[in-house]
Order: structure tokens, then sequence, then C-alpha cells
């Protein structure tokens, strides 16, 4: 079976705009990295939003939530942007129905399109960790994963860790 990945924006797929002097959102690149990464898995790919994680709503949240439920896949990757990426994650697995589903949310902390990012490394981890995990959510950042009710980004590394500073899960 396929694998979803659900496009949510982020620092993921910001790009610089040269004439305003700022990030902004253009066109998902997630299908140009999984190419340039010679990709064999099965996926499907669909764009819900782009926005800054920081700008997302509860709409926008739940959205993402109702894509999660009417998606017949059940290993789903979702990119996110990291400021909130806790919170889609809380939200994915408080909703009643995604029973049986391996959902893994993951970002980047610099915008693909920088060159330097850790997006491609993140996206790659991110599939393979949603093909292993059992049913569950998840966080992937930095080569490895946690529950999602086991994680938090650290806002002064930049790093996400376990939530009660124990050791990581993988």
């Amino acid at each position: 079976m396929p694998i979803r990945i659900l496009i949510t924006g982020g620092t993921f797929d910001k790009q610089y705009d040269e004439i305003h002097a700022r990030l902004v959102f253009r066109e998902s690149r997630v299908g140009e990295m999984l190419s340039l990464g010679r990709c064999r898995v099965d996926v499907h790919l669909r764009t819900i939003m782009m926005v800054d994680s920081l700008d997302m709503t509860d709409a926008d949240r739940q959205a993402i939530v109702q894509n999660c439920l009417h998606c017949d896949e059940t290993q789903i990757l979702i990119t996110h942007g990291t400021d909130t990426m806790v919170e889609t994650a809380q939200a994915l697995a408080t909703s009643a129905g995604m029973e049986g589903k391996t959902i893994v949310l993951t970002g980047a902390m610099i915008p693909y399109a920088f060159g330097s990012s850790d997006g491609m490394f993140n996206l790659g981890s991110a599939l393979s960790f949603v093909q292993v995990l059992p049913p569950g959510v998840y966080v992937a950042m930095n080569g490895r994963y946690l529950r999602w009710d086991e994680v938090r980004k650290n806002r002064e590394t930049g790093v996400f860790e376990p939530a009660g500073g124990g050791a990581p899960t993988a």
C-alpha cells in the first residue's frame, strides 16, 4: 500500500523572495526532494496548505486531522513547521478514528531551497520510520523519532528531544 504524504508548509518549503527580502511559500519541493533522493517507495502527495506553523489555526489542524481520517493509506507522513508540530501531533493522536494508522510528522530548521537544509535528511528518515513503526503518532527529526506525547522542541538548541529529559527512543 502506498504512503500518503501530506504537505502543510513550514520552513521545509519556504523560499527566499529577493524582491521583498523575506521567506515565502511558492510551491512544495517535496516531490523534487523524493526524486533527488531516488525514492523508490510508492507515495501519494497531497498539499493541504502552505503556512508557517506559527500561523496555523485550529481550523488548519482540523483540516490535517480530516485528511488523515479520510485517506485510505494507513501510513501517513506529514511535512510541517517545527514551531507547532507537537500541537498538531497531539490533535492527531487525540482524534477518534486514527486507530491502525501510523502518522509521522517531520520538518526542517533550514529551508530546503537554501541547499544546507536538514529537510532532505528528515524527509528520508521520516519515510523510513513511517514504514516500520507501529500505529501511533510520532515526530521524526534529526534521524530519530519520538512519540507525540514524549517529545518537545528545545527552542534554545533547535532540537527535538524527549519531553521528560529521558533517553530518545531511536
